[in-house]
This record gives C-alpha cells, sequence and structure tokens, in this order.
C-alpha cells in the first residue's frame, strides 16, 4: 500500500482533533458552497454536493451550517467569491505535491502556501510541473469489518469500478474513473454497504521512497499545509514506510 493511501487513511483518524479545532468545518463549508456553486444545490442531481454534505453530516456539523453555506453557493445568501485554485510544488526528497485550494485573496494564499513550502524543506513549481504525475479517481473507503471482500469485489466491480484494494489491515478502497463513480457509489449504497468515505482525489502515477529525515520533513510540510484555512486538500508521491507513518498516527 503506498504511503499516499497510508497518510490518506491516518488523515481520517484524526478527523476529531481536525473538528476540535474548529479547521474542519471551515473546510466543509467551502466544498459545500463550491460543489453548490457548480452544480446546483440539489444533492439528488449533485454528486459532489451530496458527498459534501454527508461529509460534514458525519463530522457533526450544525444542520443550518449545512443549509447556508449551500445558499451561498447558489447565490440566495449573496455572491460567494471564493474561487478553486490547485497549486503545484515539490517536497523534501523530490515529492510531487498538489495543493487544492479554495480562496477569496489569492496573494494572500500563494504567499502562504509559498512560505510554508519554503519554511519545510520544499518550493512551489510552475503550473503544470507536477499535475501530470497525478490522474483524478474516485475513491470509497470501506471498513473491512462492514462486508466481505468477495461480496464487495461483486458489487464494485459489477457497477465498474476499476480496483478493489486490500492491502490497509483496517479498511478497503474502491477506485473507479471519475466518469465510473457516482454509479459504483450508488451501488455501494443500495447494496447497504456502510462507507468511511467516498470522494473524488488525485492519485499519483509513480511515488518517491523517503528515508527517515526527508519523511519527517514531508509529514510537517503536509500538516502545515493542511492547516491553512485556504487548504482543502494536499497529494503528495511519495511512500513512506510503516513504521515512520505509525509514529505521527499515533
Amino acid at each position: 500500500m503506498s504511503g499516499h493511501s497510508k497518510w490518506h487513511n491516518i488523515r481520517l483518524r484524526k478527523g476529531a482533533q481536525d473538528a476540535r479545532r474548529g479547521s474542519l468545518f471551515t473546510k466543509l463549508a467551502k466544498e459545500i458552497l463550491m460543489a453548490a456553486r457548480a452544480g446546483g444545490g440539489n444533492p439528488d442531481s449533485n454528486l459532489r454536493l451530496r458527498l459534501a454534505i454527508q461529509k460534514a453530516r458525519e463530522a457533526s456539523m450544525p444542520n443550518d451550517n449545512i443549509q447556508r453555506s449551500i445558499q451561498r453557493g447558489t447565490g440566495e445568501l449573496g455572491e460567494a467569491n471564493y474561487e478553486e485554485i490547485i497549486y503545484e510544488g515539490y517536497g523534501p526528497g523530490g515529492v510531487a505535491i498538489l495543493v487544492e485550494c479554495a480562496t477569496d485573496n489569492k496573494n494572500r494564499t500563494v504567499s502562504n502556501v509559498r512560505s510554508i513550502f519554503t519554511k519545510h524543506g520544499g518550493r512551489l513549481a510552475e503550473m503544470g510541473s507536477v499535475a501530470y504525475r497525478f490522474r483524478n479517481i474516485g475513491r470509497i473507503t470501506i471498513a473491512k469489518s462492514a462486508v466481505g471482500e468477495d461480496s464487495l469485489f461483486e458489487v464494485a466491480i459489477e457497477a465498474g469500478a476499476e480496483d478493489v484494494r486490500t492491502e490497509d489491515p483496517e479498511n478497503y478502497e474502491v477506485i473507479s474513473l471519475p466518469e465510473d463513480f457516482s454509479a459504483v457509489r450508488q451501488a455501494v449504497e443500495t447494496a447497504k454497504i456502510a462507507t468511511v468515505s467516498a470522494e473524488y482525489t488525485m492519485e499519483p502515477m509513480d511515488t518517491v521512497q523517503l528515508d527517515d529525515k526527508d519523511a519527517a520533513l514531508l509529514i510537517r510540510l503536509l500538516d502545515r499545509l493542511e492547516d491553512d484555512e485556504d487548504v482543502q486538500k494536499v497529494h503528495g508521491n511519495f511512500d513512506i514506510s510503516d513504521e515512520v507513518l505509525a509514529s505521527v498516527g499515533n
């Protein structure tokens, strides 16, 4: 299992800490807003919005906050000035990094992101220098305790999933192309299989193996990026040993 996927699962376990800091609600509200602005305020016809609402509810975000975010996205409560930007950069050991942001002030955001990279052994890169090393996918994370492997394979593959990954000891990962994600997600729901998370995301096409020193620097860089209020998601093509990742996951 790649370090990128293992890091994703560690971040899932850290969700409660993020919620206590208040940063998670801010990011969830932005995602709901951007999803509603892009595809309308009806979650039945807007999968991105439906997933954002589900994630917000799982984090115990109040329904009033969710509704206000939808209304801001559709313009019912005034125009939302946020825009989505992806910054590209390199971390310690030459790791390729994509930083997805939602911001109402690009100058502030790029300044903050550049400073975080610089202070933690990385640097911003030109547009297009990193993105080609990733691909868009849909990913559904399911606890192994929720369903048997054979049953999940049957449901997911028949619905159009590309793969069901089993390497993680706790969770399955159902991977699909973006255009098949809605059908796969619907099939999982119809089969009444509980999910840990479901999202559109970016997956690295290749990985960089890091030693302990670079791994520690990279982990600090990723944490600082994800703590920034304008940063929604961070993706990297790194591979780190289980021992190092376990130490930051505790």
